[in-house]
């Protein structure tokens, strides 16, 4: 087996294993929030949804309760945007009148184009929804039905109470108009009280007088001043959150080396510890080039197949163990996981390649089965 670590110098090899090393950061807050003891059945609403941010695409579970008896129209920012780009054709205009008149029902405010479903089936995915979240009352996106909340924290529910309509889609770009300049005003600011931070972005919350400024910084930074600043400038509520970098990447999106939107970006709900010794198992080159991500740590993938091979080496010998096998003593010098095939080299020079199903540890010690004649 080759040996990766060839021409490696021990600093080298110490850096890597100081990308393992996480910043406390916004996502991983509601991590170490994560009750030890499985939540009560009965405390649970019963269908739960999970939900992500649009600023930072953190995401928290929450559910809905309707008020009433009517089930409001849950909409994609697509469908808001059709809207909000004009009137319906005039077909759709009459279908959906004759449908309204059926139903008896009344149209959701700023939806009167679109009926209001009679059969509520649940909030569709990608639909928008106002919630509060932990920076305060916000529009987010519903990602789906949760599946999996054995370890969900009833405390920590979001009651949703809205979808979100034509006024929030036109508030939100005319946010992302506001945040633009609002970012520009705060990183001249920065600069000049020469501060040892890196402005990240910046979130106007949809509902309340509130701006977010995310930022970087090596160690914690004394910003009073700068938040001085920006209230004067402002005239309403600041709040500065330092992140770390790999929540940097988060919010600010962008491609991995695979060449698909960054899995802390899209995919992933938690930013999970990722390890050195998840890319060692998986025989991966320790370069760091090769197994770090834009943000400079770890990628997040090297933790979707570590526990397959976790497992499968279970069943596998490790590299280096020494057998007697057809007379003469060989040593395992590679293992393939995914294919079950074991590499191994013998003193008289022959190297063997062996399905995996050929070894059984007994009595302390790798055998090898003699393979049975078909």
């Amino acid at each position: 087996m080759p040996d990766n670590n060839k021409g490696k110098t021990m600093s080298d090899i110490e850096r890597l294993e100081g990308l393992e090393m996480l910043e406390p950061d916004i996502a991983e807050e509601a991590t170490k929030r994560r009750p030890q003891q499985k939540a009560q059945a009965d405390e649970l609403p019963e269908t739960m949804y999970r939900m992500r941010m649009l600023h930072s695409s953190e995401t928290f579970y929450g559910y809905y309760v309707p008020s009433g008896t009517e089930w409001p129209n849950f909409r994609t920012e697509s469908e808001l945007e059709a809207l909000l780009e004009g009137p319906l054709e005039p077909a759709v205009l009459e279908e959906a009148a004759v449908d309204a008149e059926s139903s008896d029902e009344e149209p959701v405010q700023g939806s009167e184009d679109v009926p209001i479903p009679a059969d509520p089936r649940g909030i569709p995915a990608r639909a928008l929804v106002i919630a509060p979240t932990k920076y305060g009352k916000d529009i987010v996106e519903v990602q789906g039905i949760a599946s999996d909340t054995t370890f969900v924290n009833p405390d920590e529910l979001a009651v949703i109470e809205r979808p979100a309509g034509i006024d929030d889609l036109r508030k939100l770009k005319e946010n992302a108009e506001k945040e633009k300049h609002a970012y520009e005003l705060c990183r001249d600011k920065i600069w000049a009280r020469n501060l040892p931070m890196k402005l990240v972005s910046a979130h106007y919350l949809i509902d309340e007088p509130k701006i977010l400024f995310y930022f970087t910084a090596e160690s914690r930074v004394d910003f009073r001043e700068l938040v001085k600043d920006l209230v004067s400038l402002f005239k309403m509520r600041i709040e500065l959150r330092q992140i770390g970098v790999r929540d940097e990447a988060r919010v600010t999106g962008g491609c991995g080396v695979c060449g698909r939107v960054l899995c802390c970006h899209g995919i992933s709900d938690r930013l999970n510890p990722v390890s050195i010794k998840m890319a060692k198992d998986q025989n991966l080159s320790l370069n760091s080039l090769k197994i770090s991500g834009p943000c400079g740590r770890l990628l997040c993938c090297l933790s979707y197949e570590y526990q397959f091979y976790r497992d499968a080496r279970r069943e596998l010998p490790q590299e280096g163990v020494k057998f007697t096998y057809d007379g003469t003593l060989f040593k395992v010098v590679e293992v393939n996981a995914l294919s079950s095939m074991v590499k191994m080299a013998g003193e008289d020079g022959r190297v063997l390649d062996m399905k995996a199903e050929r070894f059984k540890y007994s009595e302390g010690r790798w055998k090898v089965i003699e393979e049975q004649p078909e």
